[in-house]
């Protein structure tokens, strides 16, 4: 082997020794934040090889064995129909990543394009802006979420528009206020000398700029994205059975067989708050590593 492959070989080992020490590094900073890293690859996992992870059918009725405990066959019990609990709570993880992705990558990605429009344009487009933004803020999430999806009616896309619709003002307001910084720096300046068109100027210097709370608020939105479909699918409004979702299973659950089969519940609320958890450290994590000002305390 030549001089030259092996200085190549011994920069990519080099490199990964520098990956893997910075990992590390990171971990024993921010423990919890790899705790909540680590709860929610596990859930995406689990979610994506369900089909291998769990033998049972999630949606097939076995009458012979209704709201059996915990036992070797069925590690969670199984529910008023004969369903194995475990493998709807992973069947239930894709429901719930599906519409907790989508609906904070939309209410994300529209309320950072609002946001940093809204501050550079500014005058009366930004006052406007602003203004709807505070009058879609004053209702809590929770109540604009059912407006919306009692509008609409139940499903999966209308709970994903309902959760989304809630988001956009909330990031707008926080990539606004960061946006407003960007747009008095030089380059900016430089930029509209040198005939940029105002699209361009958004595109390549201030959404670079603004990535940061964007993706800060795009990971708690997906926790929070994950509750509220809990919410509205226990309330009936929100996905509807057969599909696997832990609302739906909560529900089944708490109103009839809290006393006697509490497994049926007690586990779909374990796993609605764990995702919620993890996916708070690891946004709780994620900005204080992306924030400078609590980078340099």
């Amino acid at each position: 082997m030549s001089t030259p492959e092996i200085a190549v070989i011994t920069d990519e080992l080099e490199e990964k020794r520098s990956l893997v020490a910075k990992t590390w590094d990171l971990c024993r900073r921010q423990p919890l934040g790899a705790a909540g890293a680590l709860i929610v690859i596990v859930m995406m996992v689990a979610a994506a090889l369900a089909n291998v992870v769990s033998a049972y059918d999630p949606e097939l009725n076995d009458l012979e064995h209704m709201l059996e405990g915990p036992n070797a066959w069925h590690w969670m019990g199984t529910d008023e129909f004969g369903r194995d609990i475990l493998t709807r709570i992973i069947y239930g993880a894709r429901t719930a990543l599906a519409i907790g992705f989508t609906a904070a990558f939309l209410g994300a990605t529209g309320g950072l394009v609002l946001g940093v429009a809204s501050a550079y344009f500014g005058g009366i487009i930004d006052l406007i802006v602003q203004r709807i933004v505070d009058v879609v803020m004053a209702f809590p999430l929770i109540i604009m979420a059912l407006v919306v999806v009692a509008t609409l009616g139940p499903g999966t896309e209308n709970v994903i528009i309902a959760i989304t619709i809630p988001f956009i003002p909330q990031c707008a307001r926080v990539v606004r206020s960061s946006a407003l910084s960007i747009r008095e720096i030089p380059y900016v300046d430089a930029a509209r000398a040198l005939g940029f068109s105002n699209g361009r100027i958004i595109l390549r210097h201030m959404v670079p700029n603004v990535m940061a709370p964007y993706l800060i608020m795009l990971t708690a939105f997906v926790g929070q994205a994950i509750l509220l479909e809990a919410v509205l699918s226990y309330l009936g409004m929100g996905v509807q059975d057969p599909t696997p979702a832990w609302g739906l299973m909560l529900k089944g659950g708490a109103e009839e067989f809290l006393e006697s089969a509490p497994w049926v519940s007690i586990f779909p609320g374990l796993a609605i708050s764990l995702a919620v958890f993890g996916f708070n450290l690891f946004g709780d994590a994620l900005r204080d590593v992306l924030d400078p000002k609590l980078r340099r305390m």
